[in-house]
């Protein structure tokens, strides 16, 4: 890699003004492309580069220079590309093996009528945390549950707010989820500790709506439940796949290794490894088949499309749009703090903010502010990693607050605005307008809320250099 030997004296480093008027530009090109344009979002971080570059070039940086800020943006997160792509991997070895198949028909057999809220709030935790997505869950055993809950007179939108809660919950908290590897990649924190910080807010969240989920489905004990369609959905997974407990030690070998701290990546190819032979030795899959679905997903076939839109996903390539738009936000990113552009944004709120929970506060507004112009969580993450980790390192905090921070503002924040991609995809998948939806949606509104008042109370906000141990410092 050439370095740039430009002296530094050169270059100047950005007003306020002009670091914002950089800044606004770009979300501004962000938001009118997704919003009025309808562009693609890849082009469109692509023209911010180019905004970026020209706002660096007028400050004297040469094209060497920006070009190695662009390098360095990237190179400090390819341990989460490589983990990128080992979602892919173990997203098909899941599904080939049987693992997924297996979870979604021992689901439909733990559904009751007086429990079919709650049941249907861990089922959807379940499938989510498997697969790593909201969408994927929200699309398949979310469509089923819509329907059972129509039979059994249960209003749609608490229905859909408890589908959305499971799901989004799955997608936040699991090691292949892209948004909680890329808060991961975003802030330089290890994996497992950010999915552990985020215990800390999201497990009080999700009991409370566990709860209030269990209390609604007592009043509904006397319903009847559509029998002969849950049945045809099992006896579609029972033909295509061997249906058995061994299925499901995937899945158990990549939580024991998460709870030992192993590292992401031999966690996910050990399990991915162990799902491989259970495909061929319990599956019958061939060896060629296998190893093509690691590639280019699945390709089953049960009968069901509900059932086959979610057995077709995985693969190396299905983690393509999300890897290339990190490449190319984590080099924007690399000339926005290599320029100082970020640096001298965050300093002017820095020194406004006294209290670390008011830091909290503010990491997580304006995530959910991203959200609401830009439209996508990616965007809110990234940026938001890159604007406020030199303000968490200046107070003290640990990083992995902020990783969680950054989760609790965008993560679970785009189902509740019907604009964003995933508001969009939620209402039109469940066929539940947003706003009827998302009272109901306890988790995706409880979660910041609690991420909130609890650094408030001074709980779960971590120093640097310090163990998952609560602190006592003042806030």
């Amino acid at each position: 890699m050439t370095v740039s030997t430009q002296p530094e004296a050169s270059r100047k480093e950005p007003g306020f003004l002009h670091a914002f008027i950089t800044l606004a530009a770009i979300i501004g090109v962000i938001s009118t492309g997704l919003f009025v344009l309808e562009a693609s979002l890849h082009s469109l971080i692509l023209v911010s580069l180019v905004i970026a570059s020209l706002s660096a070039f007028s400050l004297g940086y040469d094209f060497r220079a920006i070009r190695d800020a662009m390098n360095t943006g990237i190179t400090g997160a390819l341990t989460a590309i490589y983990i990128f792509i080992l979602i892919g991997v173990l997203i098909a070895a899941f599904i080939q093996s049987g693992t997924l198949a297996t979870l979604i028909y021992y689901g439909i057999e733990c559904v009751s009528p007086a429990f079919f809220l709650p049941a249907g709030l861990v089922l959807c935790s379940l499938m989510s945390l498997a697969t790593g997505t909201s969408w994927g869950t929200v699309g398949t055993i979310g469509v089923v549950l819509m329907g059972i809950g129509a039979t059994m007179g249960i209003p749609a939108p608490m229905v859909a707010g408890m589908v959305i809660s499971g799901a989004c919950f799955g997608d936040k908290m699991s090691p292949v989820s892209d948004t909680t590897n890329l808060a991961s990649m975003s802030t330089r924190v290890d994996l497992y500790s950010h999915i552990r910080s985020m215990l800390f807010t999201t497990g009080p969240a999700y009991i409370l709506a566990l709860a209030v989920f269990s209390l609604m489905g007592l009043g509904y004990a006397g319903h009847q439940l559509p029998a002969e369609q849950l049945s045809a959905m099992q006896a579609a997974l029972k033909d295509t796949f061997t249906i058995n407990a061994l299925t499901l030690l995937p899945l158990i070998v990549m939580l024991l290794l998460s709870m030992a701290r192993v590292a992401a990546e031999p966690s996910m190819m050990l399990a991915s490894s162990v799902a491989v032979l259970l495909a061929i030795f319990i599956q019958d899959q061939s060896l060629s088949t296998v190893l093509n679905s690691l590639y280019g997903g699945g390709n089953i076939h049960t009968g069901l499309e509900s059932i086959d839109s979610l057995l077709g996903r995985g693969g190396i390539t299905s983690m393509m749009w999300t890897l290339s738009l990190s490449l190319m936000a984590l080099a924007l990113g690399g000339i926005l703090e290599r320029c100082r552009f970020l640096r001298v944004l965050i300093q002017a709120v820095v020194i406004r903010i006294k209290r670390t929970s008011t830091l909290v506060a503010t990491t997580v507004i304006a995530c959910f502010t991203g959200n609401m112009t830009m439209g996508e969580a990616y965007l809110s993450i990234i940026l938001g990693g890159q604007l406020f980790s030199d303000a968490y390192d200046q107070k003290g905090v640990d990083r992995r607050v902020l990783s969680r921070s950054l989760e609790e503002g965008a993560t679970l924040t785009t189902a509740l605005i019907p604009w964003t991609t995933g508001g969009a995809f939620f209402a039109s998948t469940l066929g539940v307008a947003v706003i009827e939806y998302a009272p109901w949606a306890l988790l995706n509104w409880l979660s910041p809320v609690l991420a909130v008042v609890l650094a408030i109370m001074g709980f779960g906000l971590f120093r640097q250099d310090s163990g998952l141990q609560q602190t006592s410092h003042a806030v």
